[in-house]
């Protein structure tokens, strides 16, 4: 039976799929919080700037240039706490005051870029950028205060990392959890996959197991359980209906056997060729019924057990010897193509009846003179047994329903049989899980069983 792998299963999929929705909607809202925090941040250094320019101007309308020129100096010393820069010109753009350069002193918002003199405390950055406001003073002058921006960017860094690594982390866990879930989930299914495999090989007394993954699915089993009760219980009552019509038939049919026989004993003649009539007749028909017997007891499953590794070179070679004289005698040339030391799984009775039924058939239905041949080959994809003539052939309309029961063409009413050999050959292919072809032969039939081969079958297991 082939094994899937957690990868590959539907609960891993759904995992993945739900990690990746997490991931998505863990890195939108790292995303909202990061645009957030720097909205804020930056609406609190802007109030700051202006809270500080709001300030200065009115300690210049107060106290005069001079003691404006003082407080720009004590704070500029002192506002390496908070990242704030100053710059004080007069109307003719001297610089008074402040550690920014002149050149920045212009009136309202704008972005400050200068080289950084301290670059191993701002990750090695060659340049650093600030928000200014600039504003001008009743006598004329300009002050511009501005504000470092470099911690606000290393905090939308650290989101952007932070963000990267839970949403990784949170993929990481759900795949983790996906493969968890997907091997438990496969151990319970594999249960069931068995219990299916048994009731395919016959055995409907078989019920699935309950999966336990949730109320669903072990509602699902218990439906299943009793839907295979049913067929079980329909299933039983069609087989022993078939089976008391066929003895009760094969009874009466025999005493008739018997008194023909007793009463050819007793004649000679003509009256004695017709009771040997009777009795082929009789003989045709019991041998019908054993060949229903047969194929329901093949399509309900029974010999599954006896399937054992048969060294199918030297069972092929049995019967093309077996059947070869029989050809002959019916003005048929018969030859083969068998390949040595082929090993396949097999019951070696059915498929011995399989195989003789294809070459029966090839003999009967292809005119004196005709070819058939056999032939045993091992492939990629299995282990083929064919059977070939050049005779009329079938046309493709009709090539599925040879494999019918009782079907017979309009030209083979005149030949012996009831329609059943080919119908046995589709039970028994059944049973051993191959595949039953019949193509064109260009011309005459081609009959194909395609058996699986175990050594390719354990490799797909493993």
């Amino acid at each position: 039976m082939r094994r899937f792998s957690p990868l590959r299963s539907g609960a891993f999929r759904f995992a993945l799929m739900v990690a990746a929705i997490f991931a998505i909607g863990a890195a939108a809202l790292l995303f909202m919080v990061e645009q957030s925090v720097r909205r804020y941040a930056s609406e609190v250094a802007n109030d700051s700037i202006a809270a500080e320019v709001a300030v200065l101007r009115e300690e210049s309308r107060a106290t005069g240039m001079a003691e404006t020129i003082r407080s720009v100096v004590r704070r500029e010393n002192a506002a390496r706490e908070h990242q704030l820069r100053y710059l004080l010109v007069d109307r003719s753009g001297k610089y008074l005051a402040g550690s920014l350069p002149a050149s920045v002193a212009q009136p309202g918002w704008h972005t400050v870029t200068l080289p950084n003199h301290d670059p191993d405390n701002d990750d090695g950055a060659a340049t650093m950028s600030l928000t200014a406001l600039g504003a001008r003073l009743d006598d004329g002058a300009t002050l511009v205060v501005a504000s470092d921006t470099s911690d606000l960017d290393e905090l939308r860094w650290g989101l952007g990392l932070w963000s990267a690594a839970f949403g990784l982390l949170i993929t990481a866990l759900a795949l983790v959890g996906g493969f968890v879930v997907g091997s438990v989930f496969l151990r319970r299914l594999d249960r069931v996959n068995r219990s299916v495999e048994r009731i395919m090989q016959g055995s409907l007394a078989e019920r699935l197991p309950t999966i336990g993954m949730s109320p669903e699915f072990d509602h699902l089993s218990a439906n299943l359980n009793r839907m295979l009760a049913r067929i079980e219980s329909l299933m039983e009552g069609m087989r022993q209906v078939s089976t008391d019509i066929a003895h009760d038939l094969r009874t009466p049919l025999t005493r008739l056997r018997q008194r023909l026989e007793a009463m050819r004993d007793s004649m000679s003649g003509a009256a004695e060729e017709q009771v040997d009539a009777a009795l082929a007749q009789v003989d045709e028909i019991l041998g019908i019924f054993r060949a229903l017997l047969r194929i329901s007891s093949l399509e309900a499953g029974a010999g599954r057990r006896r399937i054992i590794e048969v060294d199918l070179s030297s069972l092929m070679l049995r019967v093309v010897s077996a059947y070869r004289a029989v050809a002959e005698d019916s003005g048929h040339f018969l030859s083969d193509t068998i390949e040595a030391d082929v090993v396949g799984r097999a019951d070696p009775e059915m498929l011995t009846q399989a195989v003789t039924n294809l070459i029966d058939n090839a003999i009967v239905h292809t005119p004196s003179g005709s070819h058939v041949s056999v032939a045993l080959e091992r492939r990629s994809d299995g282990i083929a047994i064919i059977v070939a003539d050049d005779g009329p052939g079938v046309p493709a309309s009709e090539r599925g329903r040879i494999l019918e029961r009782f079907y017979r063409r309009d030209d083979s009413r005149n030949t012996p049989g009831a329609g059943l050999g080919l119908a046995l050959v589709s039970a028994v292919a059944s049973i051993h899980e191959a595949t039953l072809l019949m193509t064109d032969n260009l011309p005459g039939l081609r009959a194909e069983l395609l058996l699986l081969d175990p050594h390719v079958a354990r490799q797909a297991t493993d």
